[in-house]
């Protein structure tokens, strides 16, 4: 980066260029070129990530540790 501009540097700017998303609340995330290739639209994207959370609810289940406590009996001999 620079230590400072011109306004001459920023010719290309556009005012409210990404307002309309921002107001839906649409996030904007720079991914990687490897997953862009793997995943070429949000679309693909949105699905890999609903899938990776769905199979995270399912085995946090199955690791997840019981909140009741066991009470060991004692057995008469």
């Amino acid at each position: 980066m620079r230590r400072s501009y011109k306004r001459s540097d920023f010719v290309k700017l556009e005012r409210g260029k990404f307002y309309a998303e921002v107001a839906r609340g649409t996030s904007v995330a720079l991914i990687e070129p490897a997953i862009a290739k793997a995943f070429p639209t949000s679309r693909a994207i949105n699905e890999a990530l609903a899938g990776l959370l769905a199979l995270t609810e399912k085995t946090s289940r199955i690791t997840r540790r019981s909140v009741r406590t066991r009470v060991k009996t004692a057995r008469a001999n």
